[in-house]
């Protein structure tokens, strides 16, 4: 009898990818900002209520945009958690910019907003916020700080498609529809996924006309298209960050299939929660925290080990069981790059989670018999 892998992670298929593509490719208009670019970004505007939404090739090359329509130069400075993807951090670092890395929360792996203000200078010029496993930071507090120091926020909501935000006052708001400007991800480790892609969202109207110039390779080819002028031409820096129309058309499908991805993705997570709960009750491990104010949108399903030797010995009793489990990040400002540019603070919770946090299979494609396996899995290591 063959023995059944159960992988990380599996990119789910809608049944419509390949007929949109072809309709793409049938059109004769499979370059940038083709008819399925324009449903996605119709989609997202009415759905979420975005201002303006640009697909993108990556979530990083929209985070780059964001980086260039803020001015980031040599010498300013920008807050983030360590605990992300490099994306994150690169995409300011190639303007010149200085990283000053925030730690994780104690409860969560979301920045510490409590000790955002403490590393504000007067060469702060941004505050990236990133919403783990789609899980929102604590914005209103963001956003003061934002507001009482003049900088700009860029949220990273890489991982935060359809999730939400309720603020102080009791207004419940989209993860990106927050900040100044944000960035999505639609890899396909991704809820809604296109292989590669990602999309800048822009809440500030002073950077719409910019961003479409930016996004153009530095041209004004978008007003042309549209009418608006006789001729384009260079008019600003800029790159080639438009994705091909084909990537829309899967993307699309995807977008379309959005609410019943969502809805198995949550049933996966509950699962998850309610079996494994027993085991934070008795203090064997943690499972996510969500704050009152922040949504859920089952983007992934983690658990947080006491140590490294811990989170190793699950991994391997989940391999043995032929179940791939995953951690996460390494601290940015230990990595060989930075660490000789950090200035030497001490992370301690962004550390904790490099060490201790793991992440089990999400996908939607994964059935009862697979999750009891995994959860049977973790119960047996932690009573053994």
């Amino acid at each position: 009898m063959e023995v059944k892998n159960i992988p990380f992670n599996k990119p789910y298929l809608t049944g419509k990818e390949n007929h949109y593509i072809y309709q793409a490719v049938a059109s004769g208009k499979i370059s940038g900002d083709g008819t399925f670019t324009k449903k996605c970004h119709e989609f997202f505007e009415k759905k979420f209520g975005f201002k303006k939404c640009l697909l993108t090739t990556s979530c990083t090359d929209a985070l780059e945009m964001a980086a260039i329509l803020i001015n980031i130069e040599a010498g300013d400075e920008v807050i983030m958690p360590s605990y992300t993807f490099v994306s994150t951090s690169n995409a300011f670092v190639l303007r010149g910019a200085k990283i000053i890395f925030a730690d994780s929360d104690t409860l969560n792996p979301n920045l510490d907003v409590t000790k955002l203000e403490a590393l504000i200078t007067n060469k702060t010029k941004a505050i990236v916020p990133v919403h783990y496993a789609g899980i929102a930071c604590n914005m209103d507090a963001i956003m003061e700080l934002a507001n009482k120091y003049n900088l700009f926020v860029i949220e990273d909501a890489a991982q935060a498609i359809d999730s939400y935000y309720t603020d102080k006052n009791g207004n419940t708001k989209p993860l990106g529809s927050i900040g100044h400007l944000s960035a999505f991800s639609f890899h396909e480790t991704k809820n809604i996924m296109a292989g590669e892609g990602g999309m800048l969202v822009i809440n500030d109207e002073q950077f719409m006309a910019r961003a479409e110039v930016i996004r153009e390779k530095g041209t004004n080819r978008s007003a042309f298209f549209r009418g608006e002028i006789d001729k384009y031409g260079w008019v600003d820096m800029g790159s080639s960050f438009l994705p091909s129309d084909i990537i829309a058309a899967f993307l699309f499908a995807q977008l379309e299939n959005l609410e019943n991805i969502q809805n198995k993705r949550k049933e996966i997570w509950n699962y998850y929660y309610k079996v494994l709960k027993s085991l934070e009750e008795k203090g064997y491990l943690k499972l996510p925290y969500l704050p009152d104010f922040a949504s859920n949108n089952a983007h992934m399903f983690y658990v947080v080990c006491k140590n490294l030797e811990e989170r190793q010995g699950l991994i391997s009793a989940l391999k043995k069981n032929n179940v791939l489990s995953v951690f996460h990040y390494l601290s940015l400002h230990k990595s060989p790059y930075y660490l000789s540019k950090h200035d030497g603070r001490e992370l301690p919770y962004s550390d904790f989670y490099s060490d201790s946090l793991l992440r089990l299979p999400m996908y939607y494609e994964l059935t009862n018999e697979d999750l009891i396996l995994i959860t049977k899995t973790i119960f047996e290591f932690y009573y053994s």
